[in-house]
């Protein structure tokens, strides 16, 4: 018998690469069975031609016009580039206070929220007011990407198993030799994971920018201009570029990451993690959340006294709150009855999406393997770009707005969550399978209730962008609802409800953040 088992090994051992060879093959053929596919459709049929268009025309814009895609790309990338080293350096730097100074945390989480759910058709514009050059969509950028970036950031540094922290206390160490050997070195896979999901959203918020700038460079700036030309092969050209540079993004800190997850997973059995208890007792978390509902209003009303806004432009806290009680914000109330059933269907479609794909990982590995790339290009193209194949697909209804909250919401979720299940110990997923148990029973019994928090932590991150992509998705498609009121008002100089309705707009989101956090909370205990 041994020597029965010696004859078999090698066999086995040469036709893996034949079976990768296959599986490879197999993989080349399907790609080019959706091309063909696709250059059918987009040249064969009447909507094909203004939805799909052809691959091969496609091409044939990218290489024709390469001067003007290399010109816009260029102003693109430096924008993105730019706000991305900025809005994460300041992520990296606050999740290190926040992590060392828990209260502080508590203390500023009113301003985070504020900065994360400030709609980009009210930001940006007013940024074009003070800032020149490159600087408006960049800071916009950087504003995009700081709260997802921290978030991520954050609850690496915090996720500590129990033991290791015991142990440098039993070695006479104190919160510095804990975050330098334990804190910083655990966290990293969750710091490329930050840096996978702020590098998508950077481009978004550099084309969002050049969109509504009116700066003469940049895929934004291109993508307005080729709006009303009708080339639906310029359209996939832009679509595909930014795509490109997003997905670049993305996979330049996806390989690290991959390395780093093995060297940092636990390979021992459920490992005690723990994270920080909240700042003080009852009393002191009343304080602390007083403070942090205020200091946003507060610094609101410094900006604008130090920069000497003049109130048709820029009101004040109390002007606008008092403004929210008049009948003149009617209008507001009516449009967010509109937007936000539309948010929470988008909120809810985007989770159970992300959970899907991430739950692949477990079940199917093979099937997400080959959905991921698709999902990661959908996602990378920026929604702008987007928006008139939707329109095309969809029209200008409901559907299309809640198919673009949805895309805006799964994404970060998917990476979150497959972070989580991919830090699983070894153990853990060799028990199940001691026992005999399935791929289900790992997902449902382990893999869910280890990453509990993971999956918390994409609810709170992804659920302000739900009503974010609403409002974008009726500023540039439907023309109903708050972004449509918004985007109406700022022509007609009517800063009081262009600040009213993102006040509300950010109300809705820490509410919705806080929300969130209470049910993790509870479900903790």
């Amino acid at each position: 018998m041994p020597a029965k088992m010696l004859s078999l090994s090698p066999r086995r051992a040469l036709s893996q690469p034949r079976i990768r060879a296959v599986q490879a093959l197999g993989r080349v053929l399907v790609a080019a069975l959706v091309l063909l596919a696709w250059h059918l459709l987009g040249s064969g049929t009447q909507t094909g031609r203004l939805i799909l268009s052809s691959p091969v025309y496609i091409l044939r814009e990218l290489w024709v016009g390469a001067d003007l895609f290399v010109m816009h790309g260029a102003a693109t990338i430096r924008v993105a580039l730019t706000g991305f080293v900025i809005g994460c350096g300041a992520a990296f730097i606050g999740a290190l206070l926040f992590c060392l100074v828990p209260w502080l945390h508590t203390v500023f989480r009113g301003v985070n929220i504020a900065i994360y759910t400030m709609p980009a058709i009210v930001i940006g514009p007013l940024l074009v007011l003070f800032f020149k050059g490159d600087w408006p969509q960049t800071i916009l950028a950087a504003l995009m990407v700081y709260f997802p970036a921290m978030s991520t950031m954050l609850l690496g540094l915090k996720e500590v198993d129990r033991r290791l922290s015991d142990l440098i206390e039993v070695y006479g160490g104190g919160e510095a030799e804990l975050m330098r050997y334990v804190r910083l070195r655990g966290s990293l896979p969750q710091i490329f994971a930050g840096l996978r999901v702020a590098a998508p959203i950077a481009v978004l918020g550099a084309v969002l920018g050049e969109f509504g700038s009116g700066t003469r460079f940049g895929f934004g700036s291109f993508l307005l201009s080729t709006l009303p030309q009708a080339n639906p092969a310029r359209l996939w050209g832009i679509a595909i570029s930014t795509s490109a540079i997003a997905l670049c993004g993305y996979l330049v800190f996806l390989l690290p990451a991959v390395w780093l997850q093995r060297t940092t997973q636990s390979v021992t059995l459920a490992p005690a993690l723990h994270t920080d208890p909240p700042a003080g007792g009852r009393r002191g978390r009343a304080g602390f959340g007083l403070i942090a509902l205020l200091l946003p209003f507060v610094l609101w009303a410094l900006l604008i006294k130090g920069a000497d806004l003049p109130p048709i432009i820029a009101p004040t806290p109390i002007e606008t709150i008092r403004f929210i009680f008049t009948e003149n914000a009617y209008p507001i109330w009516k449009a967010l009855g509109v937007t936000l059933p539309m948010a929470a269907l988008g909120l809810i479609a985007g989770l159970a999406f992300s959970f899907l794909l991430a739950a692949l990982s477990i079940l199917a590995p093979a099937v997400a393997r080959a959905l991921v790339p698709v999902a990661m290009l959908v996602q990378n193209t920026p929604l702008v770009a987007l928006v008139p194949f939707v329109v095309l697909a969809f029209g200008r209804g409901i559907t299309a707005s809640v198919f673009l909250a949805m895309l805006v919401v799964f994404f970060p979720a998917y990476v979150l969550l497959n972070q989580g299940f991919a830090a699983i110990p070894a153990a853990a997923r060799d028990l199940v399978s001691v026992y005999g148990g399935s791929r289900w029973q790992l997902l449902w019994r382990i893999a869910v209730p280890y990453s509990i928090s993971y999956f918390f932590a994409a609810a709170k991150m992804v659920a302000p962008m739900a009503l974010l992509g609403v409002m974008v998705a009726e500023w540039l498609v439907s023309g109903v609802g708050l972004g449509n009121l918004l985007n109406i008002s700022r022509p007609a100089l009517d800063y009081e409800t262009i600040w009213a309705g993102a006040l509300i707009s950010i109300l809705i989101s820490a509410g919705t953040y806080e929300l969130v956090g209470m049910l993790e909370r509870r479900t903790r205990r």
